[in-house]
């Protein structure tokens, strides 16, 4: 296999796969042998600082290196919704997390735009992701994943996830995560207000944690889709984390979608 047919791979690889409700027949992704790289980014509408994060995270692949193997989630917190505009996409448990996370960092602060790759806080995120991403991306897996998904009704997914954590680890837990890319905000008021936003990744359903029972743990479970939500949007993530250090054991993305 030459080079470029290596470095597409990689890139296929990487990308959670879209998930079109309308003729879906099925999506499985299995983990690798190395570490992809969970790309949490924590944000706000609120937030005028937030914006280029944003887009960093949308065009997070042309960013990085071609063979690098990284899972974009962006969670919208909504500890900014005072300051006059409300943000659509904030669930208070993406702030929770954000603040577990710090701590686990030895951090006293949460901020808006925030990074973590992996479960590690990246303060530097202009100059640093693709190093840490690389970094990842080096380590062999501490955990492995395999996603399916299917079409169960018109307005529903299931999802039947398998997890396994190295050496029985009972510290391990698994998260699964329904993306929505694609979407468009008109922010009337507040920090960005006039502006028109753009967000991919965006957390819309987030089941977890789930605690690996002697090391392993098997999840199914149907996901009702929001009338709001567009189906041809819509990702799968699933990932694995040390309950107490939020090291990210592995990760991956549903992908290789067969359609009816």
């Amino acid at each position: 296999m030459n080079a470029r047919a290596i470095a597409v791979n990689a890139v296929m690889a990487a990308a959670a796969a879209i998930l079109p409700v309308e003729g879906f027949a099925g999506c499985v992704a299995q983990s690798g042998p190395n570490t992809a790289a969970l790309v949490e980014l924590y944000t706000s509408e609120g937030c005028s600082s937030c914006p280029p994060a944003d887009k960093l995270l949308s065009r997070l692949q042309q960013t990085l290196d071609p063979a690098a193997v990284a899972i974009p989630l962006s969670l919208h917190v909504d500890y900014w919704d005072y300051i006059g505009w409300k943000d659509p996409f904030a669930q208070a448990r993406f702030a929770e997390r954000q603040r577990w996370l710090a701590q686990a960092n030895h951090q006293g602060t949460v901020y808006t735009p925030h990074f973590f790759v992996g479960g590690t806080e990246l303060q530097s995120w202009r100059g640093n992701l693709r190093d840490e991403v690389r970094k990842q991306n080096s380590r062999p897996a501490e955990a492995q994943i395999r996603i399916e998904v299917t079409q169960a009704t018109a307005d529903s997914l299931t999802v039947i996830a398998d997890a396994s954590a190295r050496g029985n680890n009972d510290r391990a837990e698994l998260f699964l995560a329904v993306t929505e890319s694609g979407l468009v905000s008109k922010v009337a008021r507040g920090e960005n207000g006039g502006v028109t936003l753009s967000h991919d990744h965006v957390v819309r359903a987030w089941i977890g944690p789930i605690a690996l029972a002697g090391g392993k743990a098997t999840v199914n479970r149907e996901i009702t889709l929001s009338p709001s939500w567009n189906r041809a949007q819509l990702a799968v993530v699933g990932f694995v984390e040390d309950a107490r250090s939020g090291k990210v054991l592995q990760a991956v993305g549903a992908q290789q979608c067969a359609r009816s």
